[in-house]
């Protein structure tokens, strides 16, 4: 083998390597899910969404039906507006609960959506009355330390 052939296998070797570390990041960072694919917003209130982040999974019954898209603080209630876009090809009833869960005790936040019983559907632009907020794990280290505290001066 000459020096030109070997050069050339070596960048065709690098140029795989690079597109696989790309091909990684973009599925570590969950970008490989452009918002252009097609989907309706809903948005829902919380008190506390812990570690959610922009672009986490919205999963129904384990299924990932969708992505949060934004997340901002209203500033007349000081809670979390969070809006998801959620694919076509799923439905939600009015009275759907939305819940912060995390996968495992170290994983990744995401929106748990329960259907409810209601034959009335959310639209585009619909907002999830029921929410529940991320359990924050330092909260109940504090609450039942303290509950501790006030029984030990009992």
């Amino acid at each position: 083998m000459n020096r030109s052939t070997i050069d050339l296998w070596v960048g065709i070797f690098v140029t795989i390597g690079i597109g696989a570390v790309i091909f990684l990041a973009l599925k570590v960072g969950n970008l490989n899910s452009v918002s252009s694919s097609p989907g309706y917003r809903l948005q829902a209130d919380f008190e506390n969404i812990g570690g959610l982040k922009l672009r986490a999974p919205v999963k129904a019954a384990g299924v990932t039906v969708g992505r949060v898209e934004a997340i901002k603080l209203d500033s007349k209630t000081y809670q979390a507006l969070v809006t998801m876009k959620v694919d076509n090809g799923y439905q939600f009833t009015a009275d759907t609960i939305a819940s912060i869960l995390t996968s495992g005790l170290l994983g990744e936040v995401y929106v748990g959506l329960d259907v409810g019983g209601d034959t009335k559907m959310l639209a585009d632009g619909g907002r999830i009355g029921k929410t529940q907020s991320a359990v924050v794990l330092e909260k109940l280290i504090g609450q039942f330390m303290f509950s501790k505290a006030a029984e030990g001066t009992k």
